[in-house]
């Protein structure tokens, strides 16, 4: 059975509340040795760090602002919370980004917001968990100039297109897959094989994105098993080496301390 490094799942979504630990045995069961549980709002951190928390050599948590929420971000007060959650011993920032596609909060704020958290990342030395969706230059700006902070970080539930996962590569961040590649639109393994080995990671980003034949149903953190079975069909590769490729360079990227050694 591969192992497998789930490295963006929001487990303290509320979607969870009712049966979290027979999810997590689930995950356990299917080969997953590394859950990061995203913070996408400063409340959300606050309850991904106790549900990471639960779960010690498991679970690891990060704290962000979201695109969508950015307009309700006050940089005095949340910067300060972010903080704290580094001190507790959050291992990115973010979720963070931009979004154009739904526009929830206004274009200039999101960017200011995103730029509040990649000089955090610079100064905490953390690596950044980035949301984009149809915002390619303006992500690609700013990445390159992060880069040049020393910011490492991730493109998360990559899509697209390659030109800006050839700046992150070049940046030296890395890129993501859910189960989106295991839908029937998906036309582009060609992207798949394009990320190099030591650079390339694979999320559930559940209760979201469901892969085939989950679509449509909650996602979990076992399904992620599944998206490494497309992957590394895609890519020529054995699942349990691409499982293990994948969660070595989850525990890279985040600096992760204690992994279990057993899923």
């Amino acid at each position: 059975m591969p192992v497998f490094a789930d490295s963006h799942v929001h487990l303290a979504d509320p979607a969870f509340d009712p049966d979290r630990e027979a999810v997590v045995q689930r995950a356990r069961d299917a080969g997953a040795r590394v859950l990061v549980c995203i913070g996408e709002t400063p409340d959300a951190a606050d309850r991904a760090l106790a549900v990471a928390a639960h779960y010690p050599g498991l679970a690891w948590h990060t704290a962000g602002m979201h695109p969508h929420e950015a307009a309700s971000f006050d940089a005095a007060r949340d910067l300060a919370r972010l903080r704290e959650h580094v001190r507790q011993g959050a291992v990115a920032i973010g979720e963070c980004g931009l979004d154009y596609h739904y526009d929830n909060s206004p274009r200039e704020v999101q960017r200011a917001v995103f730029a509040a958290q990649l000089q955090l990342a610079a100064e905490v030395d953390r690596p950044v968990v980035v949301h984009t969706r149809d915002a390619d230059v303006d992500t690609s700006a700013m990445i390159r100039e992060a880069a040049e902070a020393g910011v490492r970080g991730v493109l998360h539930c990559f899509t697209g297109p390659a030109t800006l996962a050839e700046t992150a590569l070049g940046a030296g961040w890395f890129v993501s897959f859910s189960g989106v590649v295991t839908f029937r639109k998906w036309a582009d393994d060609g992207l798949l094989r394009s990320i190099p080995e030591d650079r390339l990671l694979v999320e559930s980003d559940a209760p979201y994105l469901a892969p085939v034949p989950h679509r449509g149903k909650r996602n979990e953190p076992s399904h992620v098993a599944l998206t490494v079975a497309k992957v590394a069909l895609a890519r020529g590769m054995e699942p349990d080496t691409l499982g293990e490729v994948t969660c070595r360079n989850t525990v890279g990227l985040f600096r992760l301390a204690g992994v279990e050694s057993r899923p």
